[in-house]
């Protein structure tokens, strides 16, 4: 009986810090539109998970990069997604639409909280 109270509690726990560390996730929006970027500075926190959830609005695919950040993601004309990057220290970090390097980077500006 103690062993399967004891695995209801570890799931439980485990259910609820999940939950709670997928709530904590900072989210911004960002459009990409044929190698334009809306918005090209994202403001974020510091020590933060960051979720950027990306719209393709233009007729020719995207793909997000970022040779700081290790991340990249291509979305078709028309598509949604999401990018997850891990907390960052306060800094700039650029991105880019691979696909239309002639157009300006972006740019994550990662700041500290003001207390």
């Amino acid at each position: 009986m103690i062993k399967i109270l004891s695995k209801y509690t570890l799931l439980l726990l485990l259910i609820v810090t999940s939950s709670v560390l997928a709530a904590e996730k900072y989210t911004v929006e960002l459009e990409m539109k044929d190698g334009e970027l809306i918005p090209q500075v994202i403001e974020v926190p510091a020590k933060t998970p960051i979720r950027i959830k990306i719209r393709n609005t233009g007729t020719s695919p995207v793909e997000f990069e970022s040779t700081q950040l290790r991340k990249e993601k291509v979305l078709a004309p028309g598509a949604n997604s999401v990018v997850v990057i891990a907390p960052l220290k306060p800094g700039r970090y650029t991105f880019f639409d691979d696909f239309h390097l002639s157009h300006p980077q972006g740019e994550i500006v990662a700041t500290e909280k003001a207390e």
